[in-house]
C-alpha cells in the first residue's frame, strides 16, 4: 500500500474509534481502554500491505468489544463467519456444546450435546482462545471466554471447521461443521397444521417486507385452529420493525406497547440528556385470538429477538426455548470516509416493556437441549399450548 493509502486508513481508524467512544451505547459496560485501542491499532497500520489486511484490521478492532451486533459491512476470505450451527458454553474450565441449530439442520447429526470441545483443526482449544488476536479486552472472565470460543468455532471462511470432541460417554470423535447440510428455505415462511394447532415458521425473512403479506395469508388459513406455534428459531439475520409490527398487529385488538428504546441525546459542548420512549404496535386486519406459543433459540437474532419479546410484551405469546442470539441494542450504519464499507454500531438500548434488556432475556419456559434425535423445544411448546387450550 502507498503512504497515501496508509494515511487514509489512519484517518478512518481514528474516525471509527472516535464514533464508537462517543456513540456506542454499551461503552461503559465494556469498560475498554480507548487509548489502548488507538495505540494498538494505529501501530498496526504501517505494516498493512493490501485492502484485505485493512478489512481484517477493522474487524479485529470491532472484536475488541466482544459484541456480535458490531459487524463490518464487508468481509474477506480470512474473515470470521458470523455464527456456526453449534453454540459452545464455557463452564468449570471446559468448553462444551450447549446447543445445536437443530431446527435448521437437514442432515442427521450425531448427538453431540454436552460434548467437550478439545481442539479445532488440530489446535488445542485453550491455545486458540489465548492466542485470539485481540489486545485491549479481557480473555479471563467466563462471558469473555464464551464469546471467544463461539467466534473461533464460527471459523474463518478460508479454513475448515473440524472439531475434536469428547462425548458424554467419553468417546472421542471428530465432526466437520462444513459437512452439515441445512434446510433449503425457498419460501419466506412455512405453515402447516399439527392436529388442531397451526404452525408458522419464519424462514429468516424478517428483513423482507413481503413476509407481512405471506404471514397474513397463513394466519387467515388458521382461523379455525385452537392455537398457534410461531417458530422464530431461524431468524439469525434479524430484520426490520416493519415486518415485526406487521406480524404482531394480527394478534391484538387495541394499541399495545411492545418494546422500550433508550439512548443518550448529545449536543456538542452541552450536557448529555437521556431519552426513553416506548414503541407501540397497532391492530391490523382480522385478529387471531387463540393462544400462541413462540419458539426461540440461539439462532433467534436481532429483530427476531424483538418480535419474540414483543409478543410477550403485548400479552399474546408464551415464549419457549433457550437464550436467544443476544444481539444487543439498535444498530446504525457508520460509513468510512475513504473506503466503500463501514460498520454497524449499537447506538440505542432496547428492552422488554418490563425494563429487562433484550439481550438478557431468558424464556421462563426454558428447554435445556439434551439430544438431536427429537425437537424438544417444539414438543415443549405444543405441550404448553395444549394446556392453554384446555
Amino acid at each position: 500500500m502507498s503512504s497515501r493509502d496508509i494515511e487514509l486508513v489512519k484517518v478512518d481508524l481514528n474516525h471509527a474509534i472516535e464514533v464508537i467512544e462517543r456513540d456506542y451505547i454499551y461503552k461503559d459496560k465494556n469498560n475498554l481502554d480507548f487509548d489502548c485501542l488507538r495505540k494498538t491499532y494505529l501501530d498496526k497500520v504501517d505494516r498493512l500491505s493490501s485492502l484485505s489486511e485493512v478489512v481484517i484490521l477493522f474487524e479485529l478492532l470491532l472484536y475488541e468489544f466482544q459484541d456480535n451486533h458490531m459487524t463490518l459491512t464487508t468481509n474477506t476470505d480470512d474473515s470470521y463467519r458470523l455464527f456456526s450451527p453449534v453454540y459452545i458454553t464455557y463452564l468449570e474450565g471446559a468448553y462444551k456444546v450447549k446447543s445445536i441449530w437443530q431446527s435448521q439442520i437437514d442432515s442427521q447429526v450425531r448427538n453431540i450435546v454436552g460434548a467437550e470441545v478439545l481442539s479445532i483443526n488440530g489446535i488445542p482449544i485453550e491455545d486458540m482462545v489465548n492466542k485470539f488476536p485481540i489486545h485491549c479486552s479481557g480473555k479471563d472472565e467466563r462471558e469473555e471466554r464464551e464469546w471467544l470460543i463461539n467466534k473461533i468455532v464460527s471459523g474463518k471462511y478460508s479454513q475448515p471447521r473440524i472439531l475434536k470432541l469428547r462425548l458424554v460417554d467419553e468417546n472421542v470423535i471428530e465432526i466437520d461443521l462444513d459437512s452439515i447440510s441445512y434446510k433449503e428455505n425457498n419460501s419466506l415462511l412455512e405453515s402447516r397444521r399439527i392436529g388442531d394447532i397451526g404452525y408458522i415458521r419464519i424462514n429468516n425473512s424478517l428483513g423482507i417486507q413481503e413476509i407481512v403479506k405471506e404471514f397474513d395469508s397463513a394466519i387467515d388459513n388458521f382461523s379455525d385452529t385452537q392455537g398457534l406455534v410461531l417458530d422464530l428459531r431461524n431468524t439469525i439475520y434479524g430484520g426490520n420493525s416493519y415486518e415485526a409490527r406487521g406480524i404482531m398487529s394480527r394478534f391484538i385488538n387495541e394499541p399495545k406497547a411492545y418494546q422500550r428504546h433508550s439512548f443518550t441525546a448529545k449536543s456538542k459542548g452541552n450536557p448529555d440528556v437521556e431519552r426513553l420512549y416506548i414503541e407501540y404496535v397497532l391492530p391490523r386486519g382480522k385478529q387471531y385470538i387463540k393462544p400462541v406459543v413462540v419458539l426461540v433459540g440461539r439462532w433467534t437474532g436481532s429483530m427476531g429477538e424483538g418480535l419474540a419479546i414483543g409478543m410477550e410484551g403485548i400479552g399474546r405469546g408464551i415464549l419457549v426455548g433457550t437464550e436467544m442470539r443476544r444481539l444487543a441494542g439498535e444498530v446504525f450504519d457508520v460509513s468510512f470516509q475513504n473506503f466503500n464499507f463501514g460498520f454497524k454500531l449499537p447506538k440505542r438500548h432496547l428492552s422488554h416493556i418490563n425494563g429487562l434488556s433484550r439481550e438478557e432475556y431468558i424464556p421462563k419456559n426454558y428447554v435445556n437441549q439434551t439430544t438431536t434425535l427429537k425437537d424438544e423445544i417444539l414438543e415443549k411448546g405444543i405441550s404448553i399450548l395444549k394446556s392453554q387450550i384446555r
